[in-house]
């Protein structure tokens, strides 16, 4: 079965509670989902109260090795007292497998959520982000990849072109669009920067705050450019954006560099994340979860909706990047 047909229909409770048996866990309540679409995750507690999470990997989309780098890094993150969500170590390992699923089973931790236009909050993700970067670039990912064109936007447009998803009206039109903002995101990219393991999807809703913040979900974690895992927290008008950047960057200064010329990557990195999530959810459409979580991409209106946004990315590219004055 290919990865992109896949979905978790043999992946049912007696399933979950076999697996976690045969790690020494047993079950006392709970096998709560939890909201995840690309793996199947669920909470629990065992016979002595005491809250887990148990994360199944979807199969066909890493391997054991590529999976054991996430652990390592977020184990050494841990080690160098940066707060994340880690596996725990059952029996030895952090990684098992039961039923064809590989599986890791992970302290329940919780948590709000993390304001967005919250400044001192702002400051201290800055600061963290600034410590896991020092971690992450003791060593690079061996079997994960780099962030690059290929994965984010060369792959992403063969399988839009290749989907029945994409009404057949507007798949010109779509298309187009899209070559154009691939060709100036080409134009733009730069491959100057240092790589180093990232977190990979960090936005604010991977970071929960409890006395301060708590990084989640390393699932995308790769090497690529610092600028990566900072742009996804900042928003608003140009203005806003600056003064956001400022923050950010001088509280992550306290405890790495950062090239400010990375700066140039933020809409090529945006462009990317766009086209790679729209042909994710396309490639992931065979798992049941995926129509009922995103029953739009079915409507025209949507996919006009998506050529008039790569138009305006593809115009936000040709404009200058942000120019910041260096205080860090």
């Amino acid at each position: 079965m290919s990865e992109a047909a896949f979905n978790f229909h043999t992946l049912n409770p007696d399933v979950i509670l076999d697996a976690l048996w045969d790690t020494g866990l047993r079950v006392e309540s709970g096998l709560t989902a939890l909201n995840s679409y690309e793996n199947r995750v669920y909470q629990f507690s065992d016979e002595d109260k005491r809250r887990y999470v148990v994360k199944f990997y979807r199969p066909q989309r890493w391997d054991a090795g590529q999976i054991e780098e996430e652990h390592r890094f977020a184990l050494d993150l841990l080690s160098d007292e940066v707060p994340v969500a880690a596996p725990l170590s059952l029996q030895g390992k952090t990684l098992n497998q039961h039923a064809g699923f590989w599986f890791a089973v992970f302290p329940s931790l919780g948590g709000r959520q993390y304001e967005t236009d919250n400044e001192e909050q702002m400051e201290w993700v800055g600061r963290f982000l600034g410590r896991i970067h020092q971690t992450g670039r003791k060593s690079v990912f061996q079997h994960r990849p780099v962030i690059g064109l290929d994965e984010y936007l060369h792959q992403p447009r063969q399988q839009l072109e290749q989907s029945s998803l994409v009404p057949s009206a507007l798949k010109e039109a779509l298309l187009n669009a899209l070559d154009k903002l691939v060709a100036t995101v080409q134009q733009g990219w730069r491959s100057d920067w240092q790589p180093l393991r990232l977190h990979g999807d960090c936005h604010p809703g991977n970071i929960l705050w409890r006395e301060g913040p708590l990084f989640v979900d390393l699932d995308d974690a790769r090497n690529g450019p610092a600028v990566q895992d900072l742009w996804m927290l900042v928003n608003g008008d140009r203005q806003e954006r600056l003064i956001q950047w400022d923050i950010l960057l001088e509280a992550y200064g306290e405890f790495s560099d950062f090239d400010i010329n990375e700066l140039s990557l933020i809409e090529p990195l945006r462009a990317m994340r766009m086209v790679y999530y729209l042909a994710w959810v396309v490639r992931r459409w065979q798992d049941p979860a995926f129509p009922r979580a995103f029953p739009w991409i079915t409507d025209e209106d949507f996919w006009r909706r998506q050529i008039s946004l790569f138009i305006e990315q593809e115009k936000l590219l040709q404009e200058p990047p942000l120019q910041l004055t260096p205080q860090f």
